[in-house]
């Protein structure tokens, strides 16, 4: 493979670094543009593993020499930017010296019966991103975001999840209908009701809930749960953070679901409510 043709920008008015200012700071702009925003080496790598080619590689003046060999095959085109258009793009504190602009993924078809993560208007980014990369982690293969969650696809969710979104099947803006084409038993959290986390067996595969950072499920998704979970909190505290919960949850699934093997004995199968 040949390497991709270079240009190098040094206009602050330049059309394209103008576009690319939008789609690195604003969380919706990928919708418009059909484009997802990369930045940094970490992110980029893990769209490479995933064989995911960028249409456009961006780096930073100073570090395009270095990255030349290991980058220069990778995309069909290539920017390089002045230095202080580089960090004029970035939303970090500490500017990334490269990025990757992709074509954004076709939507996804909802696969019933797999393990998935239902985040109920979850706001935060690095919350959003955090539960993705439980998720990934965990053997939970599907996210669905409900209406109302933060964009999914936006780059401070992309930097939260640190390459998880390449790895999991993501449906944005999912409503009822979806939710009852999953076909498995719901689970929620709760501060103050349910079974104890660490004493209940637990469904496999499953779709867990995570709710609004400050209000928590809907009473409506809380109505068709199939079981209500809280989680031991020695310490006192009032609740946890979504993403810990996430975590927390998620965990406790996946160790039960392994240990049960292929076969998944000893795993219980609750029935969906509707």
């Amino acid at each position: 493979m040949s390497a991709a043709p270079v240009s190098t920008i040094h206009a602050r008015d330049n059309t394209f670094v103008k576009e690319l200012r939008r789609l690195a700071q604003d969380s919706t702009a990928y919708r418009r543009q059909g484009r997802l925003w990369l930045e940094g080496e970490h992110l980029c790598r893990a769209a490479l593993a995933r064989q995911l080619r960028p249409s456009i590689a961006v780096f930073a003046e100073s570090f395009w020499p270095q990255a030349q060999a290991e980058y220069a095959q990778d995309a069909s085109k290539i920017m390089v930017l002045a230095e202080p258009l580089f960090a004029g793009i970035s939303a970090l504190e500490s500017p990334a010296r490269m990025g990757f602009i992709l074509d954004l993924p076709a939507p996804a078809s909802l696969q019933p019966g797999a393990a998935t993560v239902v985040l109920d208007r979850v706001q935060d980014a690095g919350n959003m991103g955090s539960i993705l990369r439980s998720a990934a982690a965990f053997g939970f293969r599907q996210v669905l975001a409900l209406k109302g969650s933060a964009a999914l696809w936006s780059p401070k969710v992309l930097r939260a999840g640190m390459g998880a979104h390449f790895a999991l099947n993501l449906i944005e803006a999912a409503g009822p209908a979806e939710l009852q084409a999953l076909q498995l038993p719901m689970l929620v959290t709760s501060p103050h009701a349910g079974e104890y986390l660490h004493r209940t067996t637990l469904p496999w595969p499953c779709a867990w809930i995570m709710g609004h950072e400050g209000q928590g499920v809907t009473p409506a998704l809380t109505a068709k749960a199939a079981l209500r979970i809280r989680i031991a909190q020695p310490g006192g505290q009032e609740s946890l953070n979504v993403a810990a919960a996430a975590a927390i949850c998620l965990h406790a699934s996946s160790a039960l679901a392994a240990g049960a093997g292929e076969g998944m004995e000893g795993v219980s199968e609750l029935p969906v409510r509707r």
